[in-house]
């Protein structure tokens, strides 16, 4: 895969006239060398169903008069950039028009993504109708006719489907077709079934083309649905709703599969689709670091103007991140990440533990999304791992908040444990789903629920900011009884807060006089009893964080990799280059500010000065540079611990540590 890529959107209505009018050769090509683009993925099919190329297979564009995707691969090939093909395969307004009997059905029968046609906006198709085979015919089309590097089918996902096909095909099958638990697997099963008929019409005609089906979200723990895709890419445009947070998230998971991957932005001011919206040069140099330090390659959307000629503006602000990427890439390539920590996505045990029961949506997994932001904003090295992944490579996994087990996830986290492994779980987590109580020696035997919601937590140990207190916690907590050392205390209101039982303004005050253990040691890891990495996912109190700081660092101690002082909007990575011999090790801020209606903007990239790391390393290293600057900096290795100092970085600094 290519570093550099941009996706080039061109959903062009059929009331758009003079379609690639000014397409210019030259003007493209200046474009992409302007934006140092090395990939560019090219329309065959939009989501309004028309074809930018002569078709049988579909219905070339009304007010297109001659082969564009074909000009603008040969544009391209010409000057080295590769050409993945589009084709929007959940999509296609012409057809559902004409079509309607192919459409997906919601439950109550209205139609999907748009619910009628008196709305402006697209509506999605049933692959168990006739519509997979015409699309199978446009994906042959493509394959055989034009140089495509690759295809990119859009806006597929597993969904449960009620039209007349799906309800006779589950009736003829035996299953209830309105028993959700039944629609969900036949809708599975369809979703599967499409991936490999795709597979095998590209492969006639192109064997082992790169294939990607884009569904905006990587579905964690589901690897069938991964390894259907040749790459991943991970759709994450941070001022489209995903925020800042979401990419870190997406890819601790994603470099776990053994697959290349890279990360997919924007260079709109909000959302997919917007013409006219651009982004400050900082927020894609930001973006484009941040994939590149997860150890992913960059993908930068863009959308077309129905005229065909490209937008200068746009590929010079492109080129501002992309100079930066292609000045970087030979450190980038081949790259493992080195982690101290691995989450135990919730998404992830939810889908072993009820494999033929639709996941909830992403609000159920507060707790991971908490535990990534204290990890990042801790700079602890973690990875995100589902119930399939190597425990053996980390040294503690947390489980947070909601993770109830079977004997089988149970047995696995024995052998981690066994091989030296520490577990820390919150809440109900590391409980069997059967009662049993705890699976592990975290210094607690489990009772059950707290009835205080919210109740209060006093540690015993110092953190950084905060004193001896008992601290509000909103989220459940768990009762216990302890077995090994209690290093933290709960205490409960006096009473639950009701319309006619209330003190004050919000909760109800801590009953000091009564302590019951919150937070455990055992020779397992260590429980905390409340589900605090949804505290802090939800509500983002300092308590929350500070308090897994100090666990994770009494679980780790000095077997920690990577310490460092970098502010907690920093990003820190550690990257092996094996093939090299080096790690490197990506250091990254900004600071993103809301802006206008909840909108996260990054304009400012202030320089952070004498970010000091140290790292655990089992020799000398033979060189310590700065990168791509090449240039050496000091250091001192004693005792097995590697600590250098980079005087002054602005977004993003790479530290080349060749051993």
């Amino acid at each position: 895969m290519r570093f550099r890529q941009v996706h080039l959107d061109f959903h062009t209505s059929e009331d758009m006239k003079n379609v690639g009018k000014e397409f210019s050769r030259e003007q493209f090509q200046a474009c992409l060398k302007m934006g140092h683009v090395d990939s560019i993925t090219l329309f065959s099919k939009c989501h309004h169903g028309w074809a930018y190329h002569p078709s049988r297979a579909n219905k070339i564009h009304p007010n297109l008069d001659f082969d564009l995707l074909r000009e603008q691969i040969s544009a391209a090939h010409e000057i080295g950039v590769k050409t993945p093909v589009y084709l929007s395969a959940g999509f296609d307004e012409r057809t559902a028009r004409v079509r309607p009997e192919w459409l997906l059905r919601n439950k109550d029968q209205t139609i999907a993504w748009t619910s009628d046609f008196t709305t402006p906006g697209y509506h999605r198709f049933c692959y168990n109708t006739g519509y997979l085979e015409y699309l199978l015919d446009q994906v042959a089309e493509v394959c055989q006719n034009y140089d495509a590097d690759g295809i990119f089918l859009d806006m597929v996902h597993i969904i449960p489907c009620y039209c007349s096909k799906c309800v006779q095909d589950m009736t003829a099958l035996g299953m209830d077709p309105f028993d959700e638990q039944n629609a969900y697997k036949f809708a599975y099963d369809t979703y599967i079934r499409y991936t490999k008929r795709v597979r095998e019409t590209v492969d006639k005609y192109r064997p082992g083309l790169p294939v990607f089906h884009n569904a905006g979200h990587l579905p964690v723990g589901n690897r069938e649905y991964a390894f259907a895709n040749t790459h991943l890419e991970l759709e994450s445009l941070p001022t489209g709703g995903w925020g800042y947070d979401h990419f870190p998230l997406s890819a601790a998971y994603a470099r776990t599969l053994g697959m290349e991957y890279l990360g997919m932005t924007g260079k709109f001011h909000a959302s997919w689709g917007e013409f006219g919206g651009f982004k400050h040069p900082n927020a894609l140099r930001y973006e484009a670091s941040l994939s590149i330090a997860n150890g992913a390659k960059v993908s930068i959307g863009d959308q077309l103007h129905p005229s065909g000629k490209m937008d200068p503006a746009t590929y010079r602000l492109i080129g501002e991140a992309f100079a930066e990427v292609e000045a970087k890439e030979p450190w980038l390539d081949n790259v493992e990440s080195v982690a101290d920590i691995a989450i135990l996505s919730q998404e992830a045990l939810f889908r072993h533990m009820n494999p033929d029961i639709c996941p909830p949506g992403k609000k159920s997994w507060r707790g991971t999304i908490g535990a990534s932001r204290i990890l990042l904003e801790g700079k602890y090295l973690f990875d995100v791992v589902d119930c399939d992944g190597d425990f053996d490579k980390y040294k503690l996994i947390i489980l947070p908040d909601t993770e109830k087990l079977d004997d089988c996830v149970a047995e696995k986290l024995r052998a981690f444990v066994s091989g030296g492994g520490k577990i820390l779980a919150s809440g109900e987590s590391a409980t069997y789903a059967d009662g049993r109580g705890f699976a592990f020696d975290l210094g607690a035997e489990y009772n059950g629920p707290c009835k205080f919601v919210p109740a209060y937590i006093r540690p015993k140990f110092e953190m950084d900011g905060l004193w001896e207190s008992a601290y509000a916690i909103y989220e459940p907590s768990s009762d216990i009884t302890a077995s090994g050392e209690v290093i933290a205390y709960r205490e409960n209101p006096y009473f639950n807060r009701t319309a006619l039982h209330f003190c004050s303004h919000a909760q109800t005050p801590n009953d000091p006089c009564n302590l019951y253990p919150s937070v455990t040691l055992g020779a397992d890891g260590a429980y905390i009893s409340f589900n605090m990495f949804s505290e802090y996912a939800n509500n983002g109190a300092l308590i929350a964080k500070e308090t897994i700081k100090h666990v994770l660092d009494v679980l780790l101690g000095e077997d920690k990799t990577l310490t460092t002082n970098l502010p907690a909007q920093g990003v820190v990575t550690l990257m092996d280059q094996a093939n090299e011999h080096r790690y490197v090790n990506h250091l990254l801020y900004a600071s993103p500010v809301k802006r206008g209606k909840n909108v996260e903007v990054i304009e400012d990239l202030l320089p952070i000065c004498d970010t000091e790391v140290s790292l655990n390393m089992y020799s000398k290293p033979k060189r310590v540079y700065l990168a791509p600057q090449m240039k050496d900096i000091p250091f001192d290795y004693t005792d097995g611990i590697l600590t250098y100092t980079v005087e002054k970085f602005s977004c993003h600094q790479m530290v080349v540590i060749d051993y």
